[in-house]
């Protein structure tokens, strides 16, 4: 078990822009706030990194897609910790057999700080569904749910294993702008002292 000083709550709202190039390519741009808001028995709200990301991602059909992405994190401006960049390889499937959705996410990632590079493997499993009919229509609500497994491994270090549990409720509030809220619950370095993360999170994401 882990002791009170071990569990930290972030807020972290987001804005995505997606592009959709043509039926089998597309682009995604983000940015990302990481802010503490409890953190060593007291609550607070100071910024712990910001962060700029970008995917292209190729189709092959409505189920199966890939893409890489890449991601500058500024943290050096906030804490005394480096600043990373990260490049990841993604592989998806997804498939809806009724009104429920359910994907599989395959990602492997090589964040480069200034000390080391950590090689980390995720495996991430989904389900989304409308809250209002049987298809998603403007101005209604949708849920969406996943948890996903993490390994990273380093040279100078042993092997950390991490779990993460995710729900969010979400609106279509016009064709191309949707929002969503919820929390995510991770356990990380659960194989070694086991730290307990709540992450509040927003989202705007913006459809062109």
């Amino acid at each position: 078990m882990c002791s009170q000083n071990d569990f930290t709550t972030f807020f972290e709202p987001s804005f995505a822009v997606n592009h959709k190039v043509n039926d089998s390519y597309k682009l995604n741009f983000s940015t990302v706030t990481r802010n503490y808001v409890y953190r060593d028995d007291e609550f607070e709200f100071t910024t712990r990194q910001l962060q700029f990301v970008h995917f292209s991602t190729y189709s092959f059909n409505s189920n199966h897609s890939v893409s890489g992405g890449i991601m500058y994190r500024f943290r050096e401006n906030f804490e005394d910790k480096s600043n990373e960049l990260r490049l990841t390889q993604q592989y998806n499937y997804a498939y809806r057999p009724n009104i429920v959705r359910f994907g599989h996410r395959f990602r492997s990632e090589q964040r480069i700080t200034t000390n080391n590079t950590i090689h980390r493997f995720r495996y991430r499993f989904t389900i989304d569904l409308p809250l209002s009919g049987e298809k998603l229509d403007i101005g209604e609500p949708y849920f969406v749910a996943n948890a996903e497994s993490l390994l990273s491994i380093v040279k100078t270090a042993t092997p950390q294993i991490d779990q993460r549990f995710t729900s969010q409720i979400g609106w279509q509030w016009t064709e191309s702008l949707k929002f969503q809220t919820g929390l995510e619950y991770r356990f990380e370095n659960y194989n070694q002292t086991t730290q307990e993360i709540l992450f509040v999170l927003t989202s705007v994401i913006l459809n062109l």
